[in-house]
C-alpha cells in the first residue's frame, strides 16, 4: 500500500497545485463581521492551550497605523518551532475530534482573527527550552511585491539565545525581514518580547497597522476607557453592553470561566450567567433531530473501517500465499519471512476490528436521542437584557435570541434569560464562530427553547403574581421597560439576596458563592481575590472542594388534547374560513364609472382632492332628533345640502331604499376606509350632525319654524330628503369637520317619508351627504344639546385608551396585552384587549372587558406609538373645535381631605403596633414603654438603630439556617466520598480478578488474543452460554 501511494504521488508530480496568494489573507479575514469575534478568536487560542492567565493590552506607537499596537500575553503550553511552523497552514488543526472540548476546530481563528483587526501582526512563543518568532505581514508583501504568501519563522535557544538551524544564510534573510517590517528594530527589542513572557512557556501575540474606518481612526477605541476596549463610534443607547464593550463580552465568553482574563491590567469580572439570575430552573430536553454532524462523523467512520477492512484482507492473502508458496520450506530465512507477514496480518486485522467497533459505537450513538440541558432564569438586575445566550464547547456563539413568548414584544416572558450549551456533535458553528452551520437545525433548537421558555415562565407565576408588581419589588418603577431599576438602598439591597455573589478565586481558579451580607451589597471586590478573604469558614481554602450550584429540575409540560377537543377545533376553524369566504364573495367590486351606473342610484364621485385622503373616520349614526324634524317653512330658500340615512340591511326598509343599493354602498364602504368607528346606539336622540362649510361658503342662520310643506310625501322610492335645520338655541358652537361621505344626486321634489316606521328610524345608519348640482358650495350644521355633547367627548376621551398596556383576568389567570378597541355599551366604556401571550389554544387571544372593572388592571401609560392614527386625528380635531360661551368647562378640583386629630392617632396606632410587631429582643425600650408611647414620643423614636437591630437578628437567623443547610451538604458530601471510595475498591477488585482470569486463560490457552476488559468480558459469557 505504501509502495502504491508513493508511485501515485510521483505520477501526480508533474499536476498542477493550488497556490494561497497573500491577497487571501484580506479576503480570509472578511468572515468575522462582528469585530469582537475576532478579539476573541486570540482569546480561544489561549484557553485551548490551557492558559489560566490571559493579558490584552495596548502599546502606544505613533509611528504605526492606528496609533497603538494591540497584544496578547498568555501563560499557555506555549509551540516549538513545529507547531509554530503548523500555524501558517489554513485549514490545519490538531483539535479537530467528535469528542473534543476544544474551541478550535478549523486552524483558521488566528489567521482570520488577527487579519480582520490589522494588517500584520508576529507572533512570540516559548516551549521545551526554545524561543521561536512568527511575522504575518500584508505590509510585507504590498512593498516587495510579492503575490506568495511568506513568512519567516526563526527560533533560538531558550538559555543561550543562539540561533537553532542548520542554515544560517536562512536565517539571517528571516531576522532581517523582522527587523524591517515589524516595530522591533533589532535583536534586543526582539528579545525584550520574549522576556515579558514570564516561565518557560508561553505565547505573545502583537497585531500592529490596525485597520482604519472611513474618517481615518480605528476601528477600536482605546482612549475613552482606559480599562476596556470598545467598538468606535458605537453610542451606548439602544446598543448591547456586549457589542460595545469588550470587557463586557469577555465576561460572557465562556459559559464556566476557568481563565483570568485583564485588560490594560485590569481584571474582567467573567461571570457564570446560570449564577447570576433569579429562580434558574433546568430543563432536561432530549431530542432525535440533531442528526447531521453525527452522520458526518458516521460516514467518516463507514469510510475507515472500510478502508482498515480492505488492508487487512490484503495482508491476510498475502500470508496465505506466500504460506503455500514456501510449503514444505523450513529454513530460518523462510520462517522468519513467513512470522513477519503473518504478525503484519494480524496486526491489520486487529486495527480492523478496532475502527468497525468505532463506527458500530458511532452508528448506535446516531440513533440514541441528544439530551440538552436549557437554564432559564430572570435578569433581575437589568432586565431589558433578556433573551438566550446559547453556547458552543462552552464558548459564547448566539446571544440575546429571543424565541417563543418573547418574539411577541409584551411583557410575557420579558427579562428572561436562557443559557445552553450545545456540543459539537449536535451543531456545528460557522468559521467564524458567530452562527451555527446548520440553521434548520438551529431554527428547531429555538423553538424548542422557545415552548421550554413558556414552560419556565408558568412554573415561577410572575403572570399570575402581577407582571407590574414583581417588577416594583426589585426597583422598576418606570413605565419604561429599558430604564434601570431604583438606585435605592432598600431596592440593591432586595435584588443582592436573591443573586448571591459569585466570584473566582485568582490561585486555584475555583468559583465560590459568598454568603450574604449588608455590607457587601455595593462592595467592590480586588482582582487579586482568594479563597482566605471567604467569610464562610467552609469554603476560606483553596483545597476546599468547588459546591455545584443548585439548580431544581423542570419539566415540560405539554398539553394533550384528545380527539373530541381536536375536531372541534378543526370544525370552527372551517367555519369561521367559510365565513370570511361568504363575506368576499357578497363584495361586488368598484372600478370604474361604469360600475357606478350599475347602482340603483346615481352616484356621482368625488372631487380627486377629496380621493386622495387614505383615512376617513365614519360618520355618527342618524340621531332622532333630526329623522323627526320638520320640513322647512315656505319662504326660506331650498338648502344647498340635505342628508339621509341607509339602513345597513335590505330587511330594514322595505319601503324605501333598495336592498341593492344598500348592500353596495356598505361594502364599498368597508373596503375603502380602514379607520376605527364609534359603536353608538342609533336610539340616542343627543348626536350630533356634522356637515362641512367649503371655503368662502358662509354660515347661514336657520330657523326652526315648521313647514306646511310636511305633510306632504313623494312618490321617488330610492331615497327620502332630510331637510336642513336651523339652530333655534343661539350662542352653539358651529364645528368645522373634515370627514366626508359618497355624495348621491337625489331629485329635489322629494320629502321625507313620515310613513316609515319609528323603530326603522331609530336604526344604525350612514351619513350620505346630498349633493345640489347647481351649487357647489356645500353647508354644514350642527344641531345637539348639552347632553349628546357630553356623551360625545366622553367617548372621544375613551378613544385615548387606545394602546394602553392592561393585565386582563381570564380562569383565574392574569395575561397582558393592549388595548385595540373602545366601545360605549348604556353607560359604560368597553376594551378589546389583545393579549401579547397565551399558554393554551382554548384561552382567547383578545377579549372585551369593561373598564374599571375588577377583572383589568392598568400596567402603564399608553406611547405615542402605540396610539392608533384615527386616535390622534380625533384628538387634533378636538384641539381645533372652538369654545364658545355654551361649552362645558371642567373646572380643578381644589378641595382634598381635610386633616383631623382622629387621622393622626390612628396613624400613631399603627406605627406603634409596626413597631412592636418587629421589635428586636435586645432592644433598650420594651414593648409596654412602646405602647404608651405618644406621637412626640415616637418622632424622636431612634429607627436606624431599631432597623439595625432587627437586620442584625435577621441575618442572624439566616446564618443559622445557612449553617444547618452547610452541615448537611457536608454530611451528604462525606456520604458520596464513602461511596466513591467503596465504588473505586470495588473497581480495583474486578480489575484484579479480570488480571487474573486473563491469566488463567492464557496458560490453559497459549495463542489466546484478548486486548481490552470487553474483549475479555465478552469471551467468558460465550464460554458461559457454550458450557451451559
Amino acid at each position: 500500500m505504501a509502495t502504491a501511494a508513493a508511485m501515485s504521488l510521483g505520477n501526480y508530480s508533474s499536476l498542477n497545485r493550488a497556490q494561497l496568494t497573500f491577497e487571501y489573507l484580506h479576503t480570509n479575514s472578511t468572515t468575522h463581521e462582528f469585530l469582537f469575534g475576532a478579539l476573541a478568536e486570540l482569546v480561544d487560542n489561549a484557553r485551548d492551550a490551557d492558559a489560566t492567565r490571559i493579558d490584552i493590552y495596548t502599546e502606544q506607537r505613533e509611528d504605526l497605523q492606528g496609533g497603538f499596537m494591540l497584544c496578547f500575553l498568555d501563560d499557555g503550553t506555549g509551540m516549538d518551532s513545529n507547531e509554530a511552523a503548523s500555524v501558517i497552514q489554513f485549514g490545519k488543526s490538531a483539535k479537530r475530534s467528535p469528542e473534543s472540548t476544544q474551541i478550535g476546530q478549523y486552524g483558521n481563528g488566528l489567521k482570520s482573527g488577527s487579519m480582520r483587526i490589522g494588517k500584520d501582526f508576529i507572533l512570540f512563543t516559548k516551549k521545551d527550552n526554545t524561543m521561536t518568532c512568527l511575522l504575518l505581514s500584508r505590509t510585507f508583501h504590498e512593498e516587495e511585491g510579492i503575490d506568495e504568501v511568506i513568512v519567516p519563522l526563526p527560533t533560538w535557544n531558550a538559555r543561550s539565545r543562539e540561533p537553532l538551524t542548520d542554515n544560517m544564510e536562512k536565517f539571517a534573510i528571516e531576522t532581517e525581514l523582522i527587523y524591517k517590517y515589524s516595530p522591533f528594530k533589532s535583536e534586543w527589542e526582539v528579545m525584550d518580547q520574549f522576556n515579558k513572557i514570564r516561565g518557560e512557556k508561553g505565547t505573545l501575540v502583537i497585531i500592529f497597522n490596525l485597520k482604519l474606518m472611513d474618517n481615518g481612526e480605528p476601528e477600536l477605541d482605546v482612549t475613552s476607557d482606559p480599562q476596556d476596549i470598545q467598538m468606535a463610534e458605537t453610542p451606548p443607547e439602544g446598543t448591547k453592553p456586549e457589542r460595545r464593550s469588550f470587557r463586557a463580552y469577555a465576561a460572557v465568553l465562556y459559559i464556566d470561566p476557568r481563565m483570568r482574563i485583564f485588560i490594560n491590567g485590569h481584571k474582567v469580572q467573567t461571570k457564570r450567567l446560570s449564577c447570576c439570575l433569579y429562580k434558574p430552573r433546568m430543563y432536561k430536553y432530549t431530542s432525535n433531530r440533531f442528526k447531521t454532524r453525527a452522520e458526518q462523523e458516521v460516514k467518516k467512520a463507514e469510510h475507515l473501517a472500510r478502508i482498515a477492512e480492505e488492508k487487512a484482507r490484503e495482508a491476510e492473502s498475502k500470508a496465505r500465499a506466500l504460506e503455500l508458496r514456501l510449503g514444505g520450506d523450513l529454513t530460518r530465512e523462510s520462517r522468519v519471512t513467513l512470522r513477519q507477514v503473518q504478525n503484519s496480518a494480524i496486526t491489520m486485522r486487529r486495527e480492523a476490528d478496532v475502527k468497525k467497533r468505532i463506527k458500530d459505537a458511532k452508528q448506535r450513538a446516531l440513533k440514541e436521542p441528544k439530551e440538552l440541558n436549557f437554564i432559564f432564569g430572570v435578569n433581575i438586575e437589568q432586565r431589558e437584557l433578556d433573551g438566550m445566550f446559547i453556547y458552543n464547547c462552552s464558548r459564547l456563539i448566539k446571544m440575546y435570541e429571543k424565541v417563543g413568548p418573547q418574539l411577541e414584544g409584551g411583557m410575557a416572558c420579558g427579562g428572561v434569560v436562557g443559557v445552553v450549551d450545545v456540543p459539537y456533535l449536535v451543531l456545528e458553528p460557522t468559521h467564524n464562530k458567530q452562527d451555527f452551520a446548520d440553521a434548520k437545525e438551529y431554527r428547531h433548537l429555538l423553538k424548542a427553547m422557545g415552548e421550554h421558555l413558556a414552560q419556565y415562565w408558568k412554573d415561577v407565576a410572575i403572570a399570575q403574581r402581577g407582571i407590574i408588581k414583581f417588577w416594583d419589588e426589585f426597583g422598576y418603577l418606570s413605565a419604561n421597560w429599558n430604564q434601570p431599576p431604583s438606585s435605592e438602598l432598600r431596592y440593591k439591597r432586595r435584588r443582592a439576596m436573591e443573586i448571591p455573589t459569585t466570584i473566582q478565586c485568582d490561585v486555584c481558579l475555583k468559583w465560590r458563592t459568598l454568603p450574604f451580607q449588608l455590607s457587601s451589597v455595593e462592595k467592590s471586590y480586588p482582582d487579586t481575590w482568594v479563597c482566605s478573604m471567604n467569610p464562610d469558614p467552609e469554603q476560606d481554602r483553596c483545597e476546599a472542594a468547588e459546591q455545584k450550584q443548585k439548580v431544581p429540575l423542570g419539566t415540560l409540560k405539554k398539553d394533550l388534547k384528545s380527539n373530541e377537543e381536536k375536531q372541534k377545533q378543526l370544525t370552527e376553524k372551517i367555519r369561521q374560513q367559510q365565513k370570511k369566504l361568504e363575506a368576499l364573495q357578497k363584495t361586488t367590486p368598484i372600478l370604474s364609472q361604469a360600475d357606478l351606473k350599475k347602482l340603483p342610484l346615481e352616484v356621482t364621485t368625488r372631487p380627486s382632492r377629496e380621493h386622495t385622503r387614505t383615512q376617513r373616520p365614519r360618520s355618527p349614526p342618524l340621531p332622532d332628533v333630526i329623522k323627526n324634524a320638520p320640513s322647512r317653512p315656505p319662504g326660506s330658500s331650498p338648502p344647498h345640502k340635505s342628508c339621509t340615512q341607509l339602513k345597513k340591511s335590505s330587511s330594514d326598509r322595505p319601503n324605501t331604499s333598495s336592498p341593492k343599493l344598500s348592500s353596495m354602498l356598505f361594502e364599498e364602504e368597508a373596503s375603502t376606509s380602514r379607520t376605527h368607528h364609534h359603536t353608538v346606539t342609533a336610539g340616542k336622540s343627543n348626536s350630533t350632525l356634522k356637515t362641512l362649510a367649503k371655503p368662502g361658503t358662509s354660515m347661514k342662520s336657520l330657523s326652526g319654524q315648521q313647514s306646511p310643506k310636511s305633510s306632504r310625501e313623494t312618490p321617488n322610492p330610492k331615497a327620502a330628503k332630510v331637510p336642513a335645520i336651523r339652530k333655534s338655541a343661539p350662542g352653539r358652537c358651529l364645528q368645522a369637520s373634515s370627514t366626508r361621505k359618497r355624495a348621491l344626486n337625489i331629485p329635489e321634489d322629494g320629502s321625507e317619508e313620515e310613513s316609515e316606521p319609528k323603530k326603522e328610524r331609530t336604526k344604525r345608519g350612514k351619513f350620505l351627504a346630498v349633493k345640489d348640482e347647481k351649487d357647489s358650495n356645500e353647508v354644514v350644521v350642527e344641531l345637539t344639546d348639552s347632553a349628546g355633547e357630553e356623551e360625545l367627548l366622553e367617548l372621544k376621551k375613551a378613544q385615548k385608551d387606545k394602546g394602553l398596556h392592561v393585565e386582563v383576568r381570564v380562569n383565574k389567570e392574569w395575561f397582558t396585552g393592549r388595548v385595540t378597541a373602545v366601545e360605549r355599551v348604556r353607560h359604560a366604556i368597553r376594551w378589546k384587549v389583545k393579549f401579547d401571550y397565551v399558554p393554551t389554544d382554548t384561552t382567547p387571544r383578545d377579549r372585551w372587558v369593561e373598564k374599571g372593572s375588577e377583572d383589568v388592571r392598568l400596567m402603564k401609560p399608553p406611547s405615542p406609538e402605540y396610539q392608533a392614527p384615527d386616535t390622534q386625528q380625533e384628538e387634533e380635531v378636538v384641539m381645533a373645535e372652538p369654545s364658545t360661551s355654551d361649552c362645558i368647562r371642567i373646572e380643578p378640583d381644589t378641595t382634598g381631605p381635610s386633616s383631623s386629630q382622629e387621622t393622626v392617632d390612628l396613624l400613631v396606632q399603627i406605627l406603634r403596633n409596626c413597631l412592636r410587631y418587629f421589635l428586636p429582643p435586645s432592644f433598650p425600650i420594651s414593648k409596654n414603654e412602646l405602647s404608651s408611647m405618644g406621637s412626640e414620643g415616637l418622632l424622636a423614636f431612634p429607627l436606624k438603630e431599631y432597623f439595625k437591630q432587627y437586620e442584625m437578628g435577621l441575618q442572624n437567623l439566616c446564618n443559622s439556617y445557612q449553617t444547618r443547610a452547610d452541615a448537611r451538604a457536608k454530611a451528604s458530601e462525606e456520604n458520596l466520598r464513602n461511596l466513591e471510595r467503596k465504588l473505586r475498591e470495588t473497581e480495583e477488585k474486578l480489575q484484579k480478578l479480570r488480571t487474573n482470569i486473563m491469566a488463567l486463560l492464557q496458560k490453559v490457552q497459549e495463542d489466546i488474543d484478548i486486548n481490552t476488559d470487553d474483549e475479555l468480558d465478552a469471551y467468558i459469557e460465550d464460554l458461559i452460554m457454550k458450557g451451559d
